[in-house]
């Protein structure tokens, strides 16, 4: 039980979503502008680093057509990913990195499966990992997998 005071709802029934009455409403759904893709790419914030995941192929080596849900796993467990953007943070304690950036943005770079926070902007994969999760720098992702 909360001590605050209850707000009023009401449930669109069509949708199961709670309407927020007017006054408590954070923007005005009909005056609202759908943002374009590149300013819905976040700005890393600290120490963080974003990275878009490569999309996996669409067959396999020998040919075989893979199914959509094959393609997602690999894209989601992927180790391999770019450098994107870079918080400001990044690199900047001396004691922990004392030969300066493990990589810059436009580095293919390897970290663990699933590591960092995980989500999608327009479909496609991205994550937020930590500047120390960086494990190597590659020239060439392609045939990188996950053991």
């Amino acid at each position: 039980m909360s001590s605050g005071a209850a707000i009023a709802q009401e449930t669109d029934h069509s949708t199961g979503r709670i309407l927020l009455p007017k006054d408590k409403q954070v923007f005005a759904p009909a005056k609202a502008k759908v943002p374009e893709v590149a300013s819905r790419i976040p700005t890393p914030t600290g120490y963080r680093i974003l990275i878009a995941l490569p999309q996996a192929d669409e067959k396999t080596d020998g040919g075989i057509i893979k199914a959509d849900i094959t393609k997602r796993m690999e894209e989601i467990g992927s180790v391999c990913g770019m450098v994107m953007a870079m918080g400001p943070d990044c690199y900047k304690d001396e004691k922990r990195f004392p030969s300066g950036a493990y990589c810059k943005v436009g580095d293919w770079v390897m970290m663990r499966s699933y590591s960092g926070t995980r989500f999608a902007i327009d479909g496609e994969e991205v994550r937020l990992i930590n500047d120390d999760s960086v494990e190597a720098v590659v020239e060439d992702p392609r045939g990188i997998a996950k053991r």
